[in-house]
């Protein structure tokens, strides 16, 4: 049975919500149009006669083909609850006779509608994705079957009074006209009477934060096939790599392994991004509604059968936890190895910046986020140790680069490359005849720069320390004293030797040296580093 009109049920409690809502009165108008009926847009707004946001929504809904408006009030101020939208939309029903409604689908009108459809005792159809007119009712098509298949569903002989929650995002709202106008009437609801023990504690107008999810050229978005927390972290670091997004399918909202404003889908946000990587998500059509203007949509699922696929532009078949694993750990490091090389480039340098590794070191932790701190308890150096090496005051070792390179998940060939390394042995070699005021070195194995085992003689000034900080690295170490005395520091405890006196520890242990002489003091020291 056809009825002389459609009511939409316009959302104004914030800007997204009124934009879903012209989605769904768009769409009512041209079903109108087919059909020979009316449309109703209906907003349910505080007592105020007049309201600029009221106003603006009316206009907005006139130019998108609502044929009336109506603002339902009541006699106390309307809260955003759906106990007392309900009441409100029953007691108008009551009063202008039954008809089709329909509701921009979210979490909020979905309730309000279950309240209506039970006061009204009438049907209500869910999750509708097309709504058309066969053998003169309205039937509506919704996803089934976790979104396998799209039933048909109509409301049942006789019933002239019927509510359909809509998916707004199915629908492409139709260009607006400015001129268009629609009479607007007022209908008070009265008194309501509020479902006891239920009262609002606060609100709060919605963020919306540019950049955010909804702005994102890159997503990455997981499902349930992720399998936990841990798993779903995974999806934090790619997004994190990809200086992408994150979003999710309700499942992992509802297991709290993310925030619920991170959802995509119908009851969610909607997403265009021009990368969309989804792992773990079966592919329901409440999901997919969410991600219908991404550009490109990489899918990860075990299942080759999963209906994600169908969607998607390119689709692997693996375990999505795994996978994503692994990709997130060569995205670092291309970007890494990427920032690296940028970084070497003599161009891009800044005037006067050290031509040291210094400075790769130091972009690359920052590039990490990484403080002093952590790059020491990832390297087992000192942050003090490491503040020089990016001041390239001292010239780290090959077995130092190399472990930073496992710290950092890049290959090492970003700063150990040809022309890095070249300027590495250079400095390693001026090293070994002065690195600061305070001592100085002479290598005794000259030519012996790239071998395991060397041999240097080292000076210090009386009374004055080596080096200002504990130093360690990969190998052994053996220290033979032959002028002066010699105090030597190996993890915090101090040792005197003196002439012909020596010795031999793991230079892994942090240490240091210090002359406790008035005059200089020597000492010979064999390096051994793998």
């Amino acid at each position: 049975m056809i009825e002389k009109s459609i009511r939409v049920v316009a959302d104004l409690r914030s800007q997204r919500f009124l934009g879903a809502s012209l989605n769904v009165v768009s769409m009512a108008a041209a079903l109108a149009k087919k059909t020979g009926v009316t449309v109703e847009a209906l907003i349910v707004g505080p007592p105020e006669s007049a309201c600029a946001a009221f106003d603006e929504a009316a206009s907005e809904c006139a130019a998108h083909g609502a044929d009336l408006v109506v603002k339902i009030t009541a006699s106390d101020p309307l809260a955003a609850r759906a106990d007392l939208f309900a009441e409100a939309l029953a007691r108008f029903v009551e009063a202008h006779g039954a008809a089709l409604m329909l509701f921009p689908l979210n979490d909020f009108m979905r309730e309000t509608a279950a309240r209506l459809a039970v006061e009204r005792n009438a049907g209500l159809v869910a999750d509708c994705e097309a709504l058309s007119l066969l053998d003169g009712r309205f039937v509506a098509d919704c996803p089934s079957w976790g979104g396998r298949i799209m039933a048909r569903i109509g409301f049942a002989d006789g019933q002239s009074e019927g509510y359909v929650t809509v998916n707004p995002t199915a629908f492409e709202r139709m260009e607006g006209k400015a001129s268009a106008f629609a009479p607007v009437t007022v209908f008070d609801a009265g008194e309501l009477s509020a479902v006891p023990g239920l009262r609002l504690l606060a609100s709060r107008p919605e963020k919306r934060e540019k950049g955010g999810l909804t702005d994102a050229e890159i997503v990455v978005a997981g499902g349930a096939g992720m399998g936990s927390p841990e798993g779903f972290s995974r999806l934090r670091e790619l997004a994190a790599a990809l200086s992408g997004q994150l979003g999710a399918t309700r499942p992992p909202v509802l297991n709290h392994w993310i925030d619920e404003e991170r959802l995509i889908g119908q009851t969610g946000k909607s997403v265009a991004p021009k990368l969309l990587i989804s792992a773990g998500t079966s592919g329901a059509v409440q999901y997919t509604a969410g991600i219908a203007e991404a550009q490109s949509i990489v899918a990860i699922n075990r299942d080759k059968n999963a209906p994600i696929f169908e969607t998607a532009d390119v689709g692997i078949v693996a375990d999505a936890v795994s996978f994503v694993s692994v990709l997130a750990a060569k995205v670092k490091a291309a970007t890494l190895k990427r920032l690296a090389e940028n970084v070497c480039e003599p161009d891009t340098a800044e005037p006067g910046a050290a031509g040291g590794p210094g400075r790769i070191v130091e972009k690359l932790r920052t590039a990490r986020s990484w403080s002093l701190a952590d790059l020491a308890q990832a390297t087992g150096q000192t942050p003090e140790f490491l503040a020089q090496v990016e001041k390239d005051e001292v010239t780290p070792p090959v077995s130092f680069l190399l472990r930073l390179a496992r710290a950092l998940d890049v290959d090492p060939s970003a700063f150990l490359g040809s022309e890095a390394m070249g300027r590495m042995e250079d400095e390693r070699e001026k090293a070994y005849t002065r690195r600061t005021e305070n001592y100085s070195y002479e290598t005794l194995t000259p030519g012996a720069e790239k071998e395991h085992l060397r041999a240097f003689l080292i000076t210090i000034e009386p009374k004055k320390a080596h080096k200002p900080v504990d130093y360690k690295h990969e190998g052994e170490e053996f220290v033979y004293v032959l002028e002066g005395e010699l105090e030597l520091t190996l993890a915090g405890k101090p040792l005197v030797l003196k002439p012909f006196e020596s010795r031999h520890f793991n230079s892994l242990t942090p240490h240091k040296l210090r002359s406790l002489s008035d005059s200089v003091t020597r000492c010979l020291v064999m390096l051994y580093t793998p």
